[in-house]
């Protein structure tokens, strides 16, 4: 899965890297070490500009909010649920169906975290011992440190409660999709941790290359079974792992020393 992750490039650098040709200033967002569900979020969409004549589909980097809400939702509350929709059924499910057939996204970032249980921790479990796992969290990012461009959905919700002219009137939320974990060796693995990504976690967002950008955001493609094709999994061996402080594990920590790579997990997470 993907519950949480880190954005630190500046807008700037996205629209150079995406060939991105609108975004609005006011709309940029500070570096985040700590994305968690709910938070705003840049995204990178074709979509035409509103109100404009023409109506070619023009590339922009948009804030959205991390927790799809889809059209026909009563309420948005159970946008926090739906950050993560699974690449083998996003095509079928109800709530990520239409997403997926017209409104795909890029969602940028560093890279994601993901917790894995300590061998010790497991081992307590077993034994009956009340005592809650300890888990040790990585960092998962392109070897190459380029920027880790998500597979995502994004979706516009009604507030039929407020006026058209109130600021909340309309939501635009997202969603990360996610694949199964490569089970194939990390391009760079910890001395004493996981070799793959699949002995982190069995799931990992969906990574595509910058050679499938254009064919995934292209909102003339609107075929689903079309579209499943540019689902499939990236190459192998792109990927690094390293283990990272617990305090990441604490929304309420931010900054860049939650990227700081360890020497060894931390004690008592051991893998």
């Amino acid at each position: 899965m993907c519950g949480r992750y880190a954005a630190s490039r500046r807008p700037e650098d996205l629209v150079e890297t995406f060939d991105i040709e609108k975004w609005e200033p006011e709309e940029a967002l500070a570096p985040d070490y700590n994305v968690a569900p709910t938070k705003q979020v840049h995204a990178i969409l074709d979509r035409p500009l509103k109100d404009a004549d023409d109506k070619r589909p023009v590339r922009q980097l948009r804030r959205l909010t991390w927790g799809l809400v889809p059209s026909w939702a009563k309420s948005p509350e159970g946008g926090a649920r739906m950050i993560n929709a699974r690449a083998e059924t996003v095509h079928e499910k109800p709530s990520y169906r239409r997403a997926f057939a017209a409104r795909r996204c890029i969602v940028p970032a560093d890279g994601y975290y993901e917790w894995v249980t300590g061998t010790q921790e497991r081992d307590l479990e077993v034994e009956g011992r009340k005592k809650r796992p300890r888990k040790q969290p990585y960092f998962v990012l392109p070897a190459d440190g380029s920027v880790f461009a998500m597979a995502g959905l994004y979706e516009f919700w009604r507030d039929r409660t407020l006026p058209d002219d109130h600021p909340r009137a309309w939501w635009v939320t997202c969603s990360v999709i996610t694949t199964e974990a490569e089970t194939t060796p990390l391009a760079m693995a910890p001395a004493d941790g996981p070799g793959s990504l699949a002995e982190i976690h069995p799931r990992m967002p969906l990574m595509l290359t910058p050679d499938r950008w254009d064919a995934w955001l292209d909102s003339a493609r609107t075929d689903p079974d079309d579209l499943r094709s540019l689902l499939q999994a990236p190459p192998t061996g792109l990927m690094r792992a390293y283990p990272v402080s617990t305090a990441v594990s604490s929304v309420r920590n931010n900054g860049p020393e939650l990227l700081k790579e360890l020497e060894a997990p931390e004690e008592g997470t051991l893998f």
